[in-house]
């Protein structure tokens, strides 16, 4: 039995068990919030949430050419720490970017309001590198923001809430570099 996809573009036809995969990331991100401050339930589904999204994101990569899934990975993580790096500094001498917020939102929505018209409309692989482009800056600046509000917003107990967004923002800044990229390779 199998189910369509359609993710950045491009349809895939999935096993049943791939698809049950991806509904489960998404509804693990409720109990997340919910029990964040409950001990060991907290754990769980930390821990299911990541499992179940390696599984997603392993479909991606796994559909990939090996070299190119370690580039995305290798630029990934020079852009993930030099940001972080970036915001613990400019947050020691006072920077704010709380202002990014609604900025980072307005363009997310455009984001995925592009995507899922190019499911129906399919503009192009270079259309599909600027979405892949646009991705990775708008993902960069979700990183500082997400940072900024780990040192300043949030609370010693919600350190598993604060770990979600910041895995979110590091996963989908990995998935649009490796969109961009595979895009450059064709």
């Amino acid at each position: 039995m199998t189910c369509l996809l359609f993710y950045h573009g491009y349809c895939y036809s999935l096993p049943l068990s791939h698809s049950v995969f991806i509904v489960s990331t998404s509804s693990m991100l409720w109990p997340l919030h919910v029990y964040q401050q409950k001990h060991p339930l907290n754990f769980v589904f930390l821990g299911l949430f990541t499992a179940s999204l390696s599984l997603t994101v392993g479909v991606s990569c796994a559909n990939t050419d090996g070299k190119i899934v370690l580039e995305a990975l290798i630029l990934t993580s020079a852009v993930v720490s030099s940001l972080t790096a970036y915001t613990f500094w400019a947050s020691k001498k006072g920077k704010d970017f709380s202002f990014l917020g609604p900025i980072l939102f307005t363009s997310l929505v455009i984001l995925l309001v592009t995507s899922f018209m190019q499911v129906f409309f399919p503009l192009g692989p270079a259309t599909n590198a600027i979405i892949g482009g646009f991705g990775a800056v708008l993902f960069s600046g979700y990183i500082i923001y997400d940072t900024e509000n780990l040192i300043k917003r949030f609370t010693y107990d919600e350190y598993i809430w604060a770990s979600v967004t910041l895995y979110l923002d590091i996963l989908n800044l990995f998935l649009s570099i490796l969109r961009m990229l595979r895009q450059g390779d064709n």
